[in-house]
């Protein structure tokens, strides 16, 4: 669900694996892939949020670690291995290639999960894969894929839609913020397991997505009892 909260064991035995070391994860299931993401000051990718609030730039990943002598920064990010195999962001842009060339393909949909910070990651939601760019950062050559929020937020027969015209993903630095405020627990009874991220005024009614004073946390019960109140 958009914006629930996960400890890290239960993001990924949500995603039915014992780990997640990679930030990017072409197909980790049949019908999506998974990508992590941060927008912390320590975070070692450039990811952020489109002013559009539903589209995110996600930065491509650097060659594994060799050696001491070789810093992955300082080499450009790379579509193959030298074996001719494709790395992860190869896959990526392949499936991108696919989608742009005759309008056949469906864009891939992937699974966004963002780290809040130490232990605590958010659900961004299902987002489709649908461009990326080359750009030099400075120093070398890295890639940005572009994903934007889809309108589609299950995977299962039930769909669970989305008027993108009236959604805007939290900012990262609001749910630090609402995490802190809260002190990790639902506002109306305390639990402090399967919280969401809530809007107190709904975005679609007016509500800001920018302000800690309009997002709180709720447990699923209380959010799905709000939701259903909601015309």
């Amino acid at each position: 669900m958009l914006d629930q909260i996960l400890s890290y064991r239960e993001m990924c035995d949500s995603e039915n694996v014992q780990t997640l070391q990679r930030g990017m994860n072409f197909r980790l299931n049949p019908s999506y892939s998974v990508i992590l993401m941060s927008q912390r000051l320590n975070a070692p990718y450039n990811d952020k949020i489109y002013t559009d609030g539903v589209t995110i730039e996600y930065e491509g990943h650097d060659i594994s670690k060799i050696s001491n002598s070789v810093n992955p920064k300082n080499i450009d990010q790379s579509n193959r291995l030298s074996s001719g195999k494709l790395t992860q962001n190869g896959l990526f842009i392949e499936s991108i290639k696919k989608f742009q060339s005759d309008g056949k393909n469906k864009p891939e949909l992937v699974k966004v999960y963002e780290k809040i910070m130490s232990g605590v990651w958010s659900m961004k939601g299902l987002f489709t894969l649908i461009d990326y760019k080359i750009v030099n950062d400075g120093n070398r050559k890295v890639f940005r894929f572009i994903l934007r929020l889809s309108e589609n937020q299950s995977i299962d027969s039930v769909a669970y839609n989305l008027k993108l015209s009236r959604t805007r993903l939290i900012p990262t630095e609001v749910k630090k913020e609402v995490w802190k405020r809260d002190g990790g627990a639902c506002v109306l009874c305390g639990e402090t397991n399967n919280l969401h991220f809530d809007h107190d005024l709904p975005f679609s009614k007016g509500g800001t997505s920018l302000s800690v004073n309009n997002v709180r946390l709720l447990c699923i019960k209380h959010n799905l009892a709000k939701s259903a109140k909601i015309e």
